[in-house]
């Protein structure tokens, strides 16, 4: 297994993950590993669609969307 060392770490964070490994009664290196991948495993914040893009962005405040069709155009292209 590899490993990583961390160097020039606030003590401030050190202390805190000090406290955080011993709450959970674990090592300060098996807390350290956890935060790990528990940051880098968790998903990212998920890309929204085309139409809640547009919904929520106010590039042109005065244009309004005509969304009525929508669902007729999606039955044309997808034949159902």
């Amino acid at each position: 297994m590899k490993q990583l060392l961390v160097r020039d770490v606030n003590e401030s964070l050190v202390r805190k993950l000090k406290r955080r490994a011993a709450k959970h009664g674990v090592s300060t290196k098996e807390e350290h590993r956890r935060l790990l991948k528990e940051a880098l495993t968790k998903p990212g914040p998920s890309k929204p669609s085309m139409l809640e893009y547009l919904l929520n962005t106010e590039i042109a405040t005065d244009v309004e969307l005509d969304l009525s069709r929508s669902n007729e155009l999606e039955e044309r292209q997808t034949g159902i």
